[in-house]
Order: C-alpha cells, then structure tokens, then sequence
C-alpha cells in the first residue's frame, strides 16, 4: 500500500525546480549554452604606443574610473597655461672659456701680417710657429732675388771679362821678361793665399749648388748623382769653413801693413791701373785694385764666415728672424765675393802674363815688377844695396 507524501516535501520540491529552471533561463539569455563550462576570456593586452593593437571583441584595460551607465562623461580638466622659463646657454667647452676663437684669432693675425701660433706643450716655444709671414719673404728672396742677384753678378762678371780679353788679350809687359826675378811672396805668404783660395773655391761651388744646382745641375746628371754630390758639397761647406777663416785671420796679420790707402791709390784709379791705354800708375807692393781685393776678401769673407756659423748653429746666438736675416746676408754677400774673386782669378792667370808666378814659386820678373810696382822694386834694390849690420867690407883685414 502506497504511504502519500507529506505536504510540505511536495513544497520544497516545487521551490527547487522553480530556481533551477530561472538559472538556465538566465545562461541562455546571456548567450551560453546550459550546463557548460562558463568561458574564460583572455587577458587583454595594454594599449598605447608600442604595445601592439586592440583585437577583436577586446576591451581595452584602464584605470581611469568609469562613469556610471546611462551618465553624461565629464568634461576634462582644463590644463594650466605653463610658466615661460629664460632659455639656459650652453657654457663653452672648458679649455675655450673666456677667449677668442682661435679661427677669429688666426684671421686677424693674418690681416694684420703676424705670425700664427699653435698651443704646444713642449718646451721648444718655435714648434708652435704655424705661419710667419716672414719667412714667406725669406722664401722669397732665396728662391727667386738671390738667383737673379747671383745669376746676374756671376754670369755678368764672365761676360765682362770675356769682352775685355777679346779687345784687350793678354797683358805683357812692355819691355819683355828680363830673366831676373824678385822674390815677392814667401814660402808662409803663398801657403796660406792657397789654403784661402783652395777653400773659397769649395765653399763657392758648392754655395752655388744650394741656388742654382736643381736647375742647372740636376737635369745633367739624374737625381742619383745630384744627391750624392749634394750631400757631399753640404758636408764640405760646413767643415772647410773654419780653415778659411783661419787663413783670413792670418791673411790679415800678413798684409794688412801693406793695403793701407793712401793718396798713391788715387792716382792708380785715375789711370785705370794701366788696363786702359799705355803706361802703368807706380804703386808700391800692393796697388790700389790689389788693396781693393784684399779688403773685399777680408771684410766680405769675415761676413760670409760669421753670417755662416749663424747658420751651421741654428738658434745659438738668434732666433728665427735671426737665422733669415744670417741667410740673406751669407747669400748676397757670397754670390758677389764670387763674382769679385773671378776678376782677381783672370788677372792672376791669363789676363796678365808673369803675375801667376807670384804665387807659384813666389818670385817675379824685374820688368814685370817695374811695370805694375815700380816704387816696391826701388825699396827691394834699396835693402839689397844696404850693408848689412855687423857684415865686414869686401876685402877688409
């Protein structure tokens, strides 16, 4: 027999299905099928510069606060305007504060003829030198002044003796060569007159290379040879130099008493030394064109030599304007030395008959010494004739 269920089981029972059945009608409604898993959505990735873009069905995530539904968003705060603030120079670089531009600085110098210096932090104060336009007019003067000066006094003085000799030839003396001789320079005389001479030659020569060699010489014999004889021209120069003031120096003690002017010397001038016409000025030992070339040898040589340690030793006694100024007066003074001394080579070789033996075996023929110094062969002949001091008579007991 079947026991019927009490009322209020039959309630509850009701109750339950009635929530179940209102459950699923909410799923249904929200789009999810009934009794399935509820879904889980991804995350949503940020958005904003470099974080990559919104997907499909994706809200993006933010923490700003939402207004409620259904309300009217508020407006965004006005921003305030912002304060103007004073631009801050940038300072200048820390080893450039407080002084010019060194471009303004190189500009003015140059504009106004100066030197332009670098910064340098070795103790020699010349490397600093970047140009000095002194020493563009150094470079000046020796590349283009002195091979003119020189071109003009070496290449004149040969025209010139070349046109004498032609209308003039070989001078004679008059009255022939006698046979007899006067010993006119002695066995130191002619030593040193040759040591001098030797030397001058040498140092010419290769002075001349350093102005005219690149021009003249090296196109002759190929750039090989004109370094080698360069090089070797550059020592000579620099050591020869001290045995040719030395033989100044005792060139002066030898015959500086006999070179000493006088009124005899204008008169030789004034006759034209008995080049021009007949007839020879008398003279004693040494005339006046002889005088001439021995001062010309002794002052200009002494200024050639000091000028020329000036340079052999940079910097010693002078700075750099010094060293240009030692080279202006080495270079002139030594191109017009070489143009006098070729005089004095031709009158002593084939200009004049009998004067090269003055200076080879030291004496000279009487008629030659008659002509050219007629009052040194009286003074000769008169100590020859004076009886000499404690000498007894020819015949004498």
């Amino acid at each position: 027999m079947t026991r019927a269920l009490p009322t209020h089981a039959l309630l509850g029972a009701a109750l339950a299905l009635s929530l179940l059945a209102g459950g699923a009608a909410a799923q249904q409604a929200a789009g999810q099928p009934s009794g399935a898993e509820p879904e889980v959505q991804a995350p949503v990735p940020e958005v904003g510069p470099g974080r990559g873009r919104l997907g499909p069905g994706q809200v993006p995530q933010t923490n700003e606060p939402h207004a409620p539904t259904g309300m009217p968003a508020a407006p965004p705060p006005v921003a305030a305007a912002p304060t103007p603030v004073a631009p801050i120079p940038a300072p200048p670089p820390l080893g450039d504060r407080n002084q010019a531009d060194a471009a303004e600085l190189e500009l003015q110098a140059a504009l106004r003829g100066e030197r332009i210096a670098g910064r340098i932090t070795i103790p020699n104060a010349t490397a600093a030198n970047l140009i000095q336009p002194a020493g563009r007019e150094w470079r000046e003067f020796h590349n283009r002044i002195l091979t003119w000066v020189g071109g003009v006094a070496v290449l004149g003085m040969l025209a010139v003796l070349a046109g004498f000799f032609l209308i003039r030839g070989r001078i004679r003396p008059e009255a022939g060569m006698s046979g007899r001789t006067l010993l006119r320079f002695n066995l130191l005389e002619r030593a040193n007159h040759w040591m001098v001479a030797s030397c001058f030659i040498v140092l010419g020569l290769s002075g001349l290379n350093l102005t005219f060699g690149r021009h003249l010489l090296l196109p002759l014999i190929g750039p090989e040879a004109f370094t080698a004889v360069s090089a070797a021209g550059k020592i000579a120069h620099n050591f020869l130099a001290f045995p040719f003031t030395l033989g100044l120096a005792v060139m002066f003690l030898l015959w500086v008493r006999d070179n000493i002017p006088n009124r005899l010397d204008l008169e030789w001038v004034k006759k034209g030394g008995g080049f021009i016409g007949r007839g020879h000025p008398q003279a004693r030992r040494f005339n006046a064109g002889q005088k001439g070339m021995f001062w010309i040898t002794i002052l200009g040589g002494g200024l050639v030599a000091a000028s020329g340690y000036v340079l052999v030793f940079p910097f010693t006694v002078t700075d750099i304007a010094g060293q240009q100024a030692a080279h202006v007066v080495h270079g002139l003074l030594a191109v017009l030395m070489i143009a006098a001394i070729l005089a004095h080579i031709y009158i002593g070789s084939i200009g004049m008959e009998g004067a090269i033996d003055a200076m080879t075996t030291g004496e000279v023929d009487e008629n030659w010494a008659k002509e050219h110094h007629a009052l040194w062969v009286e003074e000769e002949q008169a100590k020859a004739r004076a009886p000499v001091p404690g000498a007894k008579p020819a015949g004498a007991g």
